[in-house]
């Protein structure tokens, strides 16, 4: 493991203590090391690629050069529950951050924190956490990896990258600067103010709110009309007599993506 040369990295908040290294085996799985040694909140690992990405439920995530890759350690207070509201975060984050990039583009969040363009995945954002007895937490690690240059052809899923898009200019290094600081944003807002003004942002931008979709939970499906969020996170929906059926984990599905679970 080495690092890369990072000359043309951008200026970051002084929050964030960067770490560019040439290749992991994941972000998530160096800093997690770190984690247990007692690295400090803000660390943060860039990598150039990954041998061994991976996303929600151990989903390989293709990792090769010209992306973004990056963990970034956090040790918020908090319970398992409402620490699980930085995915939200990150969503909202990132799809601030596209704006900035890539102007033309109008990216969707699809419940919890899958980023859509024109509804084709577009990043993956995984969580890792140590618990603390009591039900707190020691520290999350914060993994995010965007289609930069590459996306995968065989996902069995609807992926793109921002080259494909059309944000030919964008780099990995450019999308970071301006996620990077979007992120310290929403963090800062989710620390002062609870998931309120998160919840109201990701609706915001919600994909399919107040369409059908399909939710599948380990032992059951069911269809639906997505109405809302409730106040920690769960995705509402509204069943065919009318009842109203929180989910608070599970895979979704939309009516043009329906081989594509939200996932990452």
């Amino acid at each position: 493991m080495k690092e890369f040369q990072a000359a043309q990295a951008p200026d970051l908040p002084a929050f964030f203590q960067p770490l560019y290294l040439d290749s992991v085996t994941s972000t998530n799985d160096e800093m997690k090391q770190r984690a247990r040694a007692g690295a400090p909140e803000g660390s943060l690992i860039v990598a150039r690629q990954q041998r061994a990405g991976r996303g929600r439920g151990g989903r390989q995530w293709s990792s090769m050069p010209g992306n973004l890759y990056l963990s970034l350690l956090l040790r918020p207070s908090g319970n398992a529950g409402t620490v699980a509201q930085i995915s939200f975060l990150a969503a909202v984050a990132l799809a601030v951050a596209l704006v900035k990039v890539a102007p033309h583009l109008s990216p969707r969040l699809k419940w919890p924190n899958d980023v859509l363009v024109d509804g084709a995945k577009v990043s993956g954002i995984l969580l890792e956490s140590s618990a603390q007895s009591g039900g707190g937490v020691e520290w999350l690690v914060l993994g995010i990896g965007v289609n930069v240059a590459h996306h995968p052809n065989d996902a069995g899923q609807a992926v793109t990258s921002l080259h494909a898009l059309g944000a030919v200019n964008c780099t990995a290094f450019s999308l970071l600067a301006a996620l990077a600081p979007a992120l310290l944003h929403w963090l800062n807002i989710w620390r002062e103010a609870g998931f309120a003004p998160l919840r109201h942002a990701w609706l915001a931008r919600a994909a399919g709110l107040g369409g059908t979709l399909r939710v599948r939970l380990p032992n059951e499906e069911f269809t639906g009309t997505f109405r809302d969020l409730d106040g920690d996170g769960s995705l509402i929906v509204e069943l065919s007599d009318g009842t109203l059926r929180p989910v608070a984990a599970g895979e979704v599905f939309l009516p043009q993506t329906q081989g594509s679970p939200s996932c990452c």
